[in-house]
């Protein structure tokens, strides 16, 4: 028995049950509103992120990957798998829909000033934001040639990309090797992914580079924008490891390089930073494809002449 209740004015006793009662009616508030919150963050970012599996049928292999694995790239999915509202794009680095804007820079002529041409293919992907503020804080553009399938899965990066000042060009819808395809694939496979990005970014690329660089006169014959390869290749699809990548990219860089990248691998990401400081400390600008060849972008471009220093 409590003896302490027993003698317990009932004017207190009645207080301590209206306190109780309003403590718990304020968890009862408080659970609402966080499963309130929760279930509105489930319904606008519906897709977790892909698994290893999703993200290799999705981005595909790289340019100088056999390929033969590229044929396995969505093969048998059916195209309204890629549209399912279950896979739109989740905010992976930073709340809202918002990008690290490159700063407003004077015109660069690359005929004057040394100059480099960095280029990130087969995204968007996870890891590709990270990549943009990177770049945002050495104020570096670069050119984004970009997988139509991975598109529409990272809508608002693309967004991003393109809200800071870089350049976007077509990698295909899939990832096919375009020598392998009829007249009408080739064009399908363009046509696909310049629609998802017109959607996605308002933009709509004005180059292109061909899987594995793979192209002959059949798949040139369907392309009237200009066909960008590279001259330095990084492997990074192969040597995943950061300081290798940096290496790869460092060593044969000559103004008017075009370097090879991939955005879609961690590792790849991780080698920008060192890329970027070192570079700028040999005085390099990094610009777009277009910036690069003053907007007047060869057929086949795969670096530009080394510029006329003063």
């Amino acid at each position: 028995m409590d003896i302490c209740a027993r003698s317990r004015p009932p004017f207190l006793a009645g207080a301590k049950r209206v306190a109780v009662g309003a403590l718990a009616a304020a968890v009862l508030v408080t659970l609402t509103a966080a499963t309130g919150v929760s279930q509105a963050a489930a319904r606008s970012d519906p897709r977790p992120a892909p698994s290893d599996g999703l993200s290799v049928a999705l981005f595909g292999a790289s340019e100088v990957s056999p390929p033969g694995a590229s044929l396995a790239v969505l093969s048998g999915a059916p195209e309204a798998a890629l549209l399912e509202p279950a896979l739109l794009d989740p905010v992976l680095s930073a709340p809202g829909d918002t990008a690290p804007v490159a700063r407003p820079r004077p015109r660069v002529d690359c005929r004057h000033v040394k100059c480099v041409a960095l280029t990130f293919d087969d995204g968007p992907g996870r890891y590709t934001d990270t990549l943009l503020r990177h770049l945002a804080k050495y104020h570096a553009h670069a050119t984004f040639f970009v997988v139509g399938s991975n598109v529409v899965v990272y809508p608002r990066v693309l967004r991003r990309t393109v809200a800071a000042g870089h350049e976007i060009g077509n990698h295909t819808w899939s990832h096919p090797v375009l020598t392998r395809l009829s007249a009408a694939g080739v064009r399908s496979q363009l046509v696909r992914t310049d629609r998802a990005v017109k959607a996605a970014a308002g933009v709509v690329p004005q180059l292109v580079r061909p899987p594995y660089g793979a192209f002959n006169k059949a798949v040139s014959r369907q392309i009237a924008r200009p066909l960008v390869l590279w001259n330095v290749d990084t492997l990074d699809w192969r040597y995943r490891n950061s300081a290798t990548v940096a290496r790869r990219a460092l060593r044969p860089v000559r103004p008017g390089s075009i370097i090879l990248f991939h955005d879609i691998h961690r590792t790849t990401v991780g080698a920008i930073p060192h890329v970027l400081k070192s570079l700028a400390k040999r005085g390099y600008r990094f610009v777009t494809v277009s910036e690069l060849f003053g907007g007047h972008v060869p057929h086949v471009a795969f670096g530009a002449a080394p510029p006329k220093l003063l």
